[in-house]
């Protein structure tokens, strides 16, 4: 089986040397281009199964280089490099269509960690968030179609828009993270304080929906995001 294979789109030629070398060990085949322009011209000229962009580049940023790869390949995974633990960098990212970021600097096996867990999960089903409209969730069967969610049989209760589309997004990433900022742009279309707030009145009516199933719990990560966790 072939390698994954990487664009690393890193501006800082040693740091992108070693982590392109650190990737190369760990069985990825890497591309390094050296600022987002170079960045562009590799992903136009090659096929590649994850992105890698680090977000302040000369010549064009990562946020501008994700919406030229978006209009190219709507799907394929892109992780942010930031030096910058900002709020708005993080949101910014995640609208232009990011599966994921990192601060730097960051532990390298964090990084194969989130490879692994994005090239899995793109594996499974690359569209599941477009096709896949049933899932099991513990003893609860949830038909995002018809947003009805039952509890071993019995009948169903019927979810709003909203808790339909945010248990479904919980259920994509089961017993994974799924991070706030991912929901409150998918789902609110914005990251401020009344969304955020509005987002956890909606996973406390989960909660209660989810409650006759004590293997079920929707656990927040203080910070993070939430895991909707099913002991199976």
């Amino acid at each position: 089986m072939a390698n994954k294979k990487i664009l690393l789109v890193e501006d800082d030629p040693n740091f992108g040397t070693v982590l392109k070398d650190y990737l190369a060990l760990n069985d990825y085949d890497v591309t390094h281009a050296k600022d987002g322009l170079e960045g562009l011209i590799s992903f136009k000229n090659d096929e590649f199964d994850i992105c890698i962009l680090d977000v302040m580049m000369p010549k064009k940023d990562g946020f501008s280089l994700a919406k030229d790869i978006r209009g190219i390949n709507n799907e394929i995974p892109l992780i942010f490099l930031t030096a910058k633990s900002m709020k708005e960098d993080v949101l910014k990212g995640y609208q232009v269509g990011a599966d994921d970021y990192l601060n730097k600097p960051f532990d390298s096996e964090v990084l194969l960690l989130k490879l692994k867990a994005i090239l899995q999960r793109k594996a499974i089903d690359s569209s599941a968030e477009d096709n896949q409209f049933e899932f099991e969730i513990g003893g609860f069967h949830l038909n995002s179609k018809l947003r009805q969610l039952s509890f071993e049989g019995g009948e169903p209760s019927k979810l709003s828009p909203k808790e339909n589309k945010l248990l479904k997004l919980l259920a994509i990433y089961k017993n994974d993270l799924l991070p706030r900022e991912l929901a409150l742009t998918k789902i609110w279309h914005d990251d401020n304080y009344f969304t955020s707030r509005s987002m956890d009145v909606y996973i406390a009516k989960l909660r209660k929906y989810l409650k006759p199933d004590e293997k079920v719990e929707i656990i927040n990560i203080h910070g993070e995001g939430f895991r909707l966790v099913v002991d199976e």
